[in-house]
């Protein structure tokens, strides 16, 4: 199938799809943060030692994501993420019936596996659709829809959690994944490139060294000894150093070097890096502040949380004329500060001020992290050639993965060595949130200086052509 030959029926249905499938992502991580504290409760953990079931999720669609471009253009973009449904919800249904910390944990890389082709299979057969002008908004379609999610999932994972049992938190993706089967089998194109065998070296390469850098954040965040930590940060930078020499020599490597000669393409990988580590560990940060440091239920945890996503939504229908008044550059430079500051703001309500106070900065944020993502997003395939979109596409979408289990990681990193320091923090644990938050809101705002490297122009073809 070509381009030309999607009806338009089919491209209004298209982005909805897509829609289902970030649903079910969206609204199982918001609604696994503000149930951490019962399930762990619940299965006799500690709420600060529950990463493994956010990161086991995370590290598997890091592992399996470069592999997605490639099924998608051996087997075809319909019955790839037809599959890549089926899967997801069958990892949803384990989770729901797993009765410890290993069984979770098991059950989330079967999700893993899910979503790993999900998203990224989705979003390319949406690039593949729509020509270069009408992407971005085409991506807002998806998202926004999509955004429900992660307003439902804080709401409804804290009276589920309250009144019912956490187990049940699972089973709301069954009914979204058959929604989603049916519409895919019925609008989803199906693309197909002609491709080359397949860089399994590469793959196992670079998947070894994704690996073990996660392990060994993961470690990091368990106080394990320096020294094993040490030896695999080195070992996994220098088995990518050796994917660097693998892609060199060979023709069709799973991700071309070539990639990164793109300037935009490099500027949003790395600014999508640098910046989403900062944000992604405030959706956990928050929810385990209230319920362990302020005591509330997941209930309260919810509302508070949930403004985020309402406020990413209005983001969401102002990016288009944002981006075209400003720049690509002016905007994710200013708009990375800005969240940055917001971060830090999390530190301002103190353990006797109300946990209302809240609210005006995690909505205010939440319009900042929805411009944010769109234009990191845009900008990296802006200037990509065709037969380098699915390579590209897939590349994105394992490094805010990696980024995303980064962000925990360090995240919960940092709150246990200040939990740790008892003088520092006066033996109340709402300190050591507090001073995290300020942490991960400086290096948020550092993170600005990435996209200095961008120009006024980059992203004029993106926009140029919306009002």
């Amino acid at each position: 199938m070509n381009q030309a030959s999607v009806s338009p029926q089919v491209k209004k249905v298209l982005p909805l799809i897509l829609a289902t499938a970030i649903f079910m992502l969206m609204l199982d991580s918001t609604i696994l943060n503000t149930s951490l504290p019962s399930i762990a409760a619940d299965l006799k953990e500690s709420p600060l030692n529950m990463q493994n079931a956010i990161v086991s999720y995370v590290l598997t669609v890091a592992l399996l994501m470069p592999i997605s471009g490639f099924m998608a253009d051996r087997f075809g973009t319909k019955k790839v993420f037809i599959f890549a449904l089926i899967v997801f919800a069958i990892g949803s249904l384990f989770c729901s019936i797993s009765q410890n910390l290993n069984q979770l944990v098991v059950s989330r890389v079967i999700q893993g596996i899910g979503g790993s082709m999900m998203t990224p299979v989705g979003r390319l057969t949406l690039i593949k659709t729509f020509p270069k002008n009408e992407v971005v908004q085409a991506m807002n379609y998806a998202i926004v829809p999509a955004l429900i999610g992660p307003i439902l999932g804080p709401l409804v994972g804290g009276y589920l959690v309250d009144y019912l049992s956490w187990h049940w938190i699972f089973l709301i993706n069954l009914p979204i994944a058959i929604m989603g089967v049916i519409l895919s089998m019925i609008y989803l194109p199906d693309f197909r490139t002609v491709s080359s065998v397949f860089d399994l070296k590469g793959f196992l390469i670079f998947a070894a060294g994704t690996f073990i850098l996660s392990i060994s954040l993961e470690l990091l965040g368990n106080s394990v000894q320096t020294t094993p930590l040490l030896f695999g940060l080195f070992l996994g930078f220098l088995l990518l150093y050796f994917y660097y020499r693998h892609a060199k020599k060979i023709d069709d490597p799973i991700f071309p070097l070539d990639l990164f000669r793109v300037r935009t393409f490099r500027v949003g990988i790395i600014g999508n890096l640098a910046t989403r580590i900062g944000i992604s560990s405030v959706p956990l940060l928050l929810p385990l502040m209230i319920q362990v440091a302020y005591g509330r239920s997941a209930v309260i945890s919810g509302w508070i949380v949930a403004p985020m996503a309402l406020t990413a939504m209005f983001g969401k229908s102002v990016v288009i004329r944002i981006l075209n008044r400003f720049g690509y550059r002016n905007t994710l430079m200013t708009n990375t500060l800005i969240i940055g500051f917001l971060i830090a703001c999390l530190a301002i309500p103190g353990i006797d001020s109300s946990i209302f106070w809240h609210i005006p900065i995690i909505a205010v944020l939440g319009f900042f992290n929805s411009i944010q993502f769109t234009s990191m997003n845009s900008i990296a395939i802006a200037n990509l050639r065709p037969y380098h979109t699915s390579s590209g596409n897939s590349l994105l979408s394992v490094n805010q993965q990696l980024a995303i289990g980064f962000g925990i990681a360090f995240g919960l990193v940092v709150l246990k060595l200040f939990e740790g320091d008892v003088s520092l923090i006066h033996n109340e644990i709402h300190n050591a949130f507090r001073y995290t938050f300020l942490i991960i809101g400086g290096l948020t705002m550092l993170s600005a200086l990435v996209f200095q490297k961008l120009h006024f122009r980059d992203g004029d073809n993106l926009t140029s052509q919306r009002s």
